[in-house]
């Protein structure tokens, strides 16, 4: 079923067809992994077998002797910056030591890519085992070996906070958490763990690069932000970010996955050595052992009710694994210290978020970083306290969650809250009433909130002759569809047909900046930057469209893609044939970046991203199976109730919810990198399970509608609260099903046969 927002508007809210679904349905995308230059040499990586390791020799000179084989570069042959977004302890090329399974160590350019992997087999080394620690609770014992002896030395952000294995610490704190237990009539205490997982993309990342005699590099790659990867090649290789241009032909998924550099520093590396265009792709091995994955984490948390079950106290910590080098961890422990709390009324409130170096392989941000964990263990613990104190699941999070004019955990005003619509929505849906239609059957539902990442969005606009607009902007299609719905936005605003508008993207030479395709911010920033440039344009068509009618301007209506009054019509199209003919130009820019939004500052320590605008909300119900032999699930209804805002394209929303829902089932059941002393043991298609089309039932959407107030048309972002609430939704049906409480992810046959 799909609920949607009716409205009188002429395109917004319709179900119009994406922009860019003809070429695709056709086959004639150029994608990153397509993409090809003359001349263009192969690359391979070199990569470390050892969790940590001294070098004491690296000899590549058989290799270099191989037939076909133009360029090997390391740290002994080429100079490269440390990098990392908020400490710099990513080395490009290992120099001297290695800190994990699968770090690179050398790379290969060649003729073709047998040549260069018959290459690599050719390289010599030896390495010096040294210690290493791989478990999160181990990493932060005193004593433990560091990762990074040098941690405090390195470059980093002013809210991390390096110490030990330790990259950073969030605190989120208010009211008295042990007056809080004190006064709580029980109070409960469990510990969460949830597996490693990868994003799940199809297209594995790719990056052709290329160099000029002068100097300036272009890297055609399928990053997801296009301006970060700019910066952070030019970082790397020590130059202006202006002598490096990036461009992204199409994408095929990101997820996450892919919002850091992953093939590109190597492809231009391998390009200035061999002085030729050189493209670098990872293997699907590759890609399951040496990816930036979904972080695994330790959670415990302590929560203390009255006997109506409504929260008095609430305390938690957060661990999260991000490998040998910081990543995006530092970010991820803020927001999962926040998703930890939950969509809740906190009078007592002590949280804390740390990421964790280990000599494991680095992780990244994946869809929704850090919302399934802790959402996981938030909403697992709700339903514990529920079934303890007798009371209906459901209703327990009604006497909790938020309404409007509530605050955060971190004292953000909370507005257009439509939480409470979300959860008795989606427990209709589902036939709440009856929890246990049959034996080893049940329903479970979890609830949580999202944001509305900020950072800028620019819009370049230009009308041409014929009347087609043209707008330019810098983010990238994820394959979600929001560049349609900005296309929508435009074409409602101007009064024209989407087709009427043409979408250039991606390229940072000519678009303008843009934060990027990250925080499901697409459709609220592009579009608002979209919009007015829109206006901007208007500024200049409006005086021209009076003088050619002969009227004033406060007489002029906008619509049928021109100008029209007392009868008379002017079109778009002759005045951009009037404007070209004078040899001037219609064209126009803006930029936007939304608002900061308040919060409580004495309730935050180190925080990252500690207030959200557009915050969304959303509620996700299952009703599963479990069969009592062998433990295996079986998803009978899933149901998805999120607050959209304003839904700008139905279609697009629907693919979103239902695309993210089955990743979040994903990790819930199926999906877990099974690590070892920093070996991936499954890193093959066949033994890391992604939920298939036979795995899940179709997913049921419902659209609630509370409209943001600074946002186009209302809508908030929509593109990774989905895949939040899934782990922590099954759980629960499983839980309902079978009275087995599972604590750790993934929800495996196993686990529940061997559950006492």
């Amino acid at each position: 079923m799909s609920a949607g927002l009716l409205s009188n508007n002429r395109l917004i809210g319709s179900r119009h067809k994406r922009i860019d679904a003809s070429l695709k349905v056709q086959g004639a995308t150029i994608y990153a992994a397509d993409f090809t230059l003359p001349g263009m040499l192969h690359g391979r990586i070199f990569r470390s077998s050892q969790a940590h390791a001294r070098i004491l020799r690296l000899d590549t000179s058989k290799a270099q002797a191989l037939p076909g084989v133009r360029a090997i570069v390391s740290a002994k042959t080429m100079k490269l910056n440390l990098y990392g977004n908020f400490i710099k302890d990513f080395e490009v090329f290992a120099d001297g030591e290695v800190k994990y399974v699968g770090q690179a160590i050398a790379a290969v350019a060649a003729d073709t890519e047998v040549i260069a992997e018959a290459a690599l087999a050719l390289i010599e080394i030896e390495y010096e085992p040294l210690p290493a620690v791989f478990e999160l609770t181990e990493a932060i014992k005193e004593g433990a070996p560091l990762v990074h002896p040098d941690l405090k030395n390195l470059k980093g952000h002013p809210l991390a906070t390096p110490d030990g294995n330790q990259s950073s610490v969030t605190v989120i704190k208010t009211g008295d958490v042990e007056q809080g237990f004190k006064d709580s009539y029980r109070v409960y205490e469990h510990t969460f763990r949830t597996a490693p997982v990868h994003a799940g993309y199809t297209e594995p990342r790719v990056a052709v690069g290329q160099w000029t005699p002068d100097g300036d590099a272009t890297v055609w790659s399928n990053a997801q932000l296009l301006f970060d990867t700019q910066s952070s090649l030019a970082e790397i290789f020590g130059i202006s970010p202006g002598k490096i241009r990036v461009i992204v032909p199409a994408i095929g998924g990101g997820f996450g996955g892919k919002l850091r550099i992953g093939m590109e520093h190597f492809a231009l590396a391998l390009a200035h050595a061999a002085r030729r265009p050189v493209r670098v792709m990872s293997t699907s091995h590759e890609e399951l052992s040496a990816a930036l994955f979904r972080q695994p984490t330790h959670i415990w948390l302590k929560t203390g009710v009255d006997k109506e079950g409504r929260i008095i106290a609430k305390q938690g910590r957060l661990l999260v694994d991000t490998g040998a080098a910081s990543g995006s961890g530092p970010l991820i422990a803020s927001t999962g210290a926040t998703l930890l709390a939950g969509p809740y009324k906190l009078p007592n409130l002590l949280i804390e978020g740390r990421s964790i170096y280990t000599n494991n392989h680095p992780t990244g941000s994946v869809r929704a970083p850090a919302g399934p964990m802790s959402n996981f263990a938030s909403e697992s613990q709700m339903d514990i306290i529920a079934h303890d104190l007798g009371i209906d699941p459901l209703e327990i999070r009604l006497r909790n969650i938020i309404h409007e004019g509530d605050l955060s955990p971190t004292g953000q005003v909370m507005t257009q809250v439509g939480l409470e619509e979300c959860l008795l929505k989606a427990a209709e849906a589902i036939g709440w009433d009856k929890r246990n239609p049959e034996k080893n059957r049940g329903k479970g539902l979890a609830c949580a909130s999202w944001m509305t990442s900020r950072g800028s969005s620019g819009a370049y606009l230009k009308l041409s002759s014929g009347g087609i607009f043209t707008l330019m902007v810098g983010v990238v299609e994820l394959g979600t569809g929001a560049l349609t719905g900005v296309a929508q936005i435009l074409a409602e605003d101007l009064g024209v047909d989407v087709s009427d508008i043409t979408v250039v993207s991606a390229d940072s030479q000519t678009t303008p900046y843009d934060f990027g395709s990250q925080g499901s911010r697409t459709m609220v920033t592009v579009a608002n930057a979209a919009r007015m440039a829109g206006e901007n344009l208007m500024k200049k068509l409006r005086p021209m469209a009076a003088k050619a009618l002969g009227v004033a301007e406060a007489d002029l209506e906008c619509g049928g893609k021109g100008f029209s009054a007392n009868g008379k019509k002017v079109t778009y199209a002759e005045l951009a044939a009037t404007a070209n003919m004078g040899g001037g130009g219609l064209t126009a820019e803006a930029n936007y970046i939304a608002d900061v939004v308040a919060h409580d500052p004495a309730r935050v320590s180190k925080h990252y991203s500690p207030a959200w605008p557009s915050a969304s909300f959303h509620v996700h119900a299952t009703d599963v199976s479990v069969d009592e032999m062998s433990g295996a699930i079986t998803i009978n209804r899933y149901v998805v109730a999120q607050d959209v805002g304003y839904a700008i394209n139905p279609s697009n929303l629907e693919g979103q919810l239902e695309g993210g829902a089955v990743q979040g089932i994903g990790q819930a059941i199926t999906e877990e990198l099974v690590i070892v002393d920093g070996y991936v043991m499954n890193a093959n298609m066949t033994d890391y399970k992604m939920p298939t089309s036979m795995d899940v039932p179709p997913i049921e959407v419902i659209l609630v509608t509370h409209p943001a107030a600074s946002t186009p048309y209302g809508a908030k972002g929509v593109g990774e609260p989905p895949t939040i609430q899934p782990p922590a939704a099954v759980a629960n049906a499983v839980f309902s099903a079978t009275g087995k409480r599972i604590m750790s992810l993934p929800i495996t046959a196993e686990k529940i046969l061997m559950h006492d």
